[in-house]
């Protein structure tokens, strides 16, 4: 598979909680120039990002993250403001309390209140898989789809672990196909990257295939 191929799939992330002004530009450039399919970066960025990048590149930002423990009403109006802010796709953590108390319908309202606030911007759940047991996924699964999300998505990256070939697999396997996979946290090869598109991913949460894609243009350059 071309690099380039993967580079349509990304969206290219930078969540880290001391993130300047300065790199986030310098995110915005790199996935203008490498036609990723977003950035990823934190809601307070959003408006400047927009700014700057205009229609050039899509703005994608984190709702109720990275624990996801934040009442309902937050995550809507931290949702809702993110668009307001020129946001073009949500990736919202879902409640794992509720997860753990089998409080579905909870689970399924969380998720329905930031799909009313987002209207008809993209929205991605972040189910958090290294936190679930199999049939949790699984449930997950059903209502991320029965709730009207683009995509499910596997991990914040800021918990235990990331996405693994068995997660994305489960969940491409439990979803319609209407639901897309976003694969995220941990994928740090274009080995990694092929291996989840051929799985069923249809966009992949990194900053590494960028920064892949710049050393192979140095060495190039330098050869």
């Amino acid at each position: 598979m071309e690099i380039k191929e993967i580079l349509e799939k990304c969206d290219h992330t930078l969540l880290r909680v001391d993130c300047s002004s300065d790199e986030i530009r310098a995110l915005c450039d790199q996935g203008i120039k490498y036609n990723c399919a977003s950035v990823c970066i934190p809601p307070c960025h959003v408006a400047g990002a927009k700014r700057y990048v205009g229609d050039r590149l899509k703005i994608c930002t984190v709702i109720g993250f990275p624990n996801g423990y934040m009442t309902t009403a937050a995550k809507a109006f931290e949702a809702a403001d993110a668009v307001r802010n020129g946001a073009d796709e949500i990736d919202m953590v879902i409640n794992l309390s509720m997860v753990k108390d089998g409080a579905w319908d909870a689970v399924a309202a969380d998720i329905r209140a930031v799909r009313e606030a987002v209207k008809d911007k993209l929205l991605k759940v972040i189910i958090e898989c290294c936190l679930l047991t199999e049939e949790e996924k699984v449930t997950m699964c059903r209502i991320v789809s029965d709730c009207g999300a683009d995509y499910i998505k596997t991990s914040t990256g800021f918990s235990t672990g990331g996405a693994t070939r068995e997660d994305v697999k489960l969940m491409r396997e439990h979803c319609p196909e209407r639901v897309k996979v976003k694969a995220a946290g941990g994928i740090s090869s274009l080995q990694d990257a092929e291996d989840f598109i051929a799985l069923g991913a249809e966009r992949l949460g990194t900053s590494r295939i960028v920064k892949l894609a710049m050393e192979m243009e140095n060495a190039s350059g330098a050869g």
